[in-house]
């Protein structure tokens, strides 16, 4: 057993430190946080300084149990978790949880894993920071706070659906997308004409080069654009002033969490989570610097290493040290930007990895690597016809510097600098003309998020930390109130005039794409619903600045400025009250929007949120005929769709004709679209029309349904049909579904492939059961690794018999379900008591329901009196 136990956070950070700090020390993983706050009541007692009550879940008991014995065995325990305040927070739970006292404990950090890093770290260690851990608690009440009372809130108000939630930052993200899906609704497009004139000129070796000039700016309509063409025809094109500028451009800062995430994006097409998943593996295999950090400072010994790296690589013009600064003054968790930590490693082996290390890599040596130097020209060439000019302007890059290793941001996109390139112009040449053009261009909307834009927003205003950017963004979309997506384009007429060399001018049109989008985040329906909502009854929750603010305050309790629980206090108290006149006074929030009357009946169209999601409707409830209703489609929105979209739903279901005897119609269910053929159900596949859908069609749809649900073969008289599922292909035989392995040819099955699946199938789950009681959801099982107890879905050790001895196969026969109890009550405390105090719970609330209705009416009285 070696004399020191380190624990870290995860399994893989554990084997590399491990082989680091050799035997006498033992590394061990706890797999992230090790306590929650409880469920019942907040976990929070709101009359004790709003006093946390944590408890272990159950998923981590077996870890905690595990640690306490080790912990016990060793000398020293060593709390080594992530060097932020998360990571703080989880060597505070371990020492409770471990009973280590804080104030002795040795606490190491360190923000790369190299040896002399870890090396120094046990060198140096210190104590638990209390203000740190301070900071995380409170982030973690007043988002506890604020997601327990808002959210039924919102079950209430919006809707039952129990998926409804609101949070302190992912409630401002969302209202960042409505906000600007918004304006892209409400924007209108204006035209203008661009001039452009094309000339050709001799290059240094004679050969005419061409090369293009801009004319006036934006240019109003098109009879301005066709009355400047026709005021050139016969011009004469002289250069008349040549301005040569030196230009430069410098590299930016090494990356911050936020800044790689967009630049992941960007070049990658990366998703957040997925940037911060790849970066987490290349930290805990020792590649890189921990990648949680809104710091753009390196150390000392990475800028030597960054140096000896770009003078040996690229020699000593090319390097220019420089020390980057923090644009938000908080910026003090992390000490280090996101870096590799060796320079030498150009690249990593690991296939996953590969390119967001070498992204990584390319930033961080650009940083301290020279300017790139350009000789800018600028020509000015005018008319002889109307004293008009026009500007051609080139570049010419001088010296590459960084752009040598990496191309920031748009650069890595069509390079518009190589087209401006000019042929060398002398003052009083006349270059060729060869055409000049008006080209009708059209203003374009603010563009949709991206994941890595709506990072960077929030950054910018201050809202979240870098640990909660990539949650805050899983959150929002997992909740339905954003979708990330592909929008296609609309076909859009546009204008173009042209003057050619000949002095004729013609007119042309020519058809764009325009408006298509890629992996952007829209807002659904319920998503705007449920901010309109808190934006009109909480507008201090949904306030970018205040929200700011409260980061500000956690930075606060951070530095030991103020105490954590005169935070809470300070926005609690009013919040609450909020919360309780909102509830009283409040009325439902649908999202009505009128779209018209209908035709045929003369009663409102209304398109609003329903409980199943976006709908439209024809009438009311009040009316003497029921309402109708039809659901959106998933390209349309309540704040868009037009009387004719909504009007279309209503055809639904469709009868297209019939088929084997047996009406054939189209509708959309519960559960998507479907056909329908006399009683039968046949989905339809996403992107298919079901308003232009032919009977061809729907027919195609039903025998390929009917040849997947054919039998495949026969067992013990019974059919065998096959089908490919959530886990893969699989093939059913009496109810029972059974899992291909890959060693059987899935389109291929023979009759004695079937016989031997269905017989192993059977004979497994006549041994997997060796007692059961379904009522009580508790039985015994065989394992791989030997018998256990299944108690509702989890799996619990067997205890000792009666004798003091294992169970044997035997013995278990006899077992009782009292003595099967006693086992799982051991493992998990009060497995049984909850399940005694609900019906009280339930005969409490119905004895008091009607004295809360009687106050209620009491109530209504004193106001209508009023």
């Amino acid at each position: 057993m070696a004399k020191n136990l380190l624990i870290v956070e995860s399994p893989a950070k554990a084997k590399t430190i491990e082989k680091i700090l050799g035997k006498d020390f033992e590394v061990k993983s706890c797999y992230g946080h090790i306590r929650d706050l409880e469920k019942d009541d907040m976990g929070i007692d709101l009359n004790n300084h709003y006093q946390p009550r944590y408890i272990v879940p159950d998923e981590k008991e077996r870890v905690v149990r595990e640690l306490k014995q080790l912990a016990k065995k060793s000398d020293e325990v060593w709390l080594a978790s992530d060097e932020d305040r998360e990571g703080e927070s989880i060597s505070w739970h371990l020492a409770e949880v471990l009973g280590l006292d804080p104030a002795k404990t040795k606490r190491i950090v360190f923000h790369e894993i190299t040896a002399p890093a870890i090396r120094k770290a046990v060198d140096n260690p210190r104590r638990i920071n209390m203000n740190l851990v301070n900071a995380q608690q409170a982030r973690r009440v007043l988002d506890r706070l604020v997601g327990f009372e808002l959210s039924p809130v919102l079950w209430r108000k919006i809707g039952m659906q129990r998926s409804l939630s609101a949070g302190r930052v992912q409630s401002v993200a969302v209202r960042l997308i409505v906000e600007r899906e918004r304006e892209i609704n409400h924007f209108t497009a204006e035209s203008s004409y661009k001039i452009e004139a094309f000339f050709t000129a001799p290059d240094i070796n004679g050969r005419p080069v061409g090369f293009k000039a801009e004319g006036p700016a934006k240019v109003a309509s098109q009879a301005t654009a066709q009355s400047f063409l026709e005021s050139c025809a016969g011009a004469r094109y002289t250069v008349a002033d040549i301005t040569v500028k030196p230009a430069k451009r410098t590299p930016t800062a090494p990356f911050t969490t936020s800044t790689l995430q967009q630049e992941a994006s960007r070049k990658l097409g990366y998703g957040v989570s997925k940037t911060m998943l790849l970066a987490q593996k290349l930290y805990e295999s020792g590649m890189i610097t921990y990648m949680r950090t809104d710091s753009v400072n390196l150390s000392d010994t990475a800028m030597q290493d960054i140096q000896k790296e770009v003078t040996n690589s690229y020699g000593d013009q090319y390097y220019q040290p420089r020390r980057f600064k923090n644009k938000n003054e908080s910026a003090q968790e992390a000490h280090e930007a996101i870096r590799p930590t060796y320079m030498s490693n150009r690249s990593v082996a690991d296939e996953e990895t590969r390119r967001l290390y070498e992204l990584i890599w390319k930033r961080t040596i650009a940083s301290q690597m020279s300017d790139a130097e350009f000789e800018k020209t600028i020509a000015k060439i005018n008319i002889s016809t109307n004293n008009e000019s026009l500007t051609a302007t080139g570049e010419v890059m001088k010296f590459d510097g960084f752009l040598k290793v990496y191309l920031e941001g748009k650069d890595d996109e069509d390079d518009e600098d190589a087209e401006g390139m000019l042929p060398p112009l002398s003052v009083n040449q006349q270059p060729d003309f060869r055409e000049m053009t008006a080209t009708e261009k059209f203003t374009r909307p603010a563009p949709r998020y991206t994941e890595a834009s709506l990072v960077k927003k929030l950054e910018e205003l201050g809202i979240g930390r870098p640990s909660t950017y990539a949650p805050t963004i899983s959150t929002i979309i997992k909740r339905n109130y954003v979708e990330k997506r592909d929008k296609e384009g609309v076909k859009r007429e546009t204008q173009l005039l042209r003057l050619d060399k000949n002095d004729k001018l013609s007119k042309e049109t020519f058809t764009e794409n325009t408006g298509a989008e890629k992996s952007k985040l829209f807002p659904t329906d319920l998503g705007i619903v449920v901010t309109d909502f808190l934006k009109q009854h909480f507008q201090k929750v949904m306030d970018f600045g205040f929200t700011a603010r409260i980061e500000q305050d956690f930075d606060s309790i951070a530095d030991g400025k103020v105490t954590w629980s005169d935070v809470i206090d300070e926005f609690y108290k009013p919040f609450h009250n909020n919360i309780e006149h909102t509830l009283e006074t409040a009325e439902r929030a649908k999202g009505e929007r009128e779209l018209g009357i209908d035709e045929v009946s003369g009663k409102k169209v209304i398109a609003r949120m329903g409980r199943y999601g976006p709908m439209v409707q024809i009438g009311h409830a009040e009316d003497e005929e029921k309402p109708r209703f039809a659901k959106l489609k998933a390209d349309q929105s309540i704040e868009t769709i037009s009387l004719e979209d909504a009007m279309q739903l209503f055809a639904l279901p469709r009868v297209l004709g019939e088929y084997e005897g047996q009406e054939v119609s189209v509708n959309v269910g519960r559960f998507g679209p479907y056909v329908k053929l006399g009683e039968q159900f046949i989905s339809i596949p996403k992107g298919e029309d079901l308003h232009t859908m032919e009977l061809e069609r729907a027919i195609e749809l039903i025998n390929e349904k009917q040849q997947a649900d054919a039998p495949i073969g026969y067992y013990q008289e019974l059919p065998v049909t096959k089908g490919k599922g959530r886990f893969g292909p699989f093939i059913k035989w009496n109810n029972i579904y059974i899992n291909i392995p890959r060693a059987y040819n899935f389109d291929a099955l023979t009759q004695k492939d079937i016989d031997e699946l269905v017989e192993k199938k059977l004979e497994k789950e006549s041994n997997r059961f060796i007692k059961q009681w379904p009522e009580e959801k508790i039985a015994i099982e065989n394992g791989r690794w030997g018998p256990f107890i299944r108690f509702n879905k989890k799996m619990l050790k067997l205890g000792k018999a009666a004798d003091g001895n294992k169970y044997t196969a035997e013995s278990l026969a006899d077992v009782d379900l009292e003595s099967v109890k006693k086992m799982i009550e051991e493992q998990v405390p009060n497995a049984f008591a909850k399940k005694a105090k609900a019906p009280a719970k339930k005969a409490a609330a119905k004895k008091a329901a009607p004295k809360k209705a009687a106050a209620k009416k009491a109530a209504a009285k004193k106001t209508t009196k009023k």
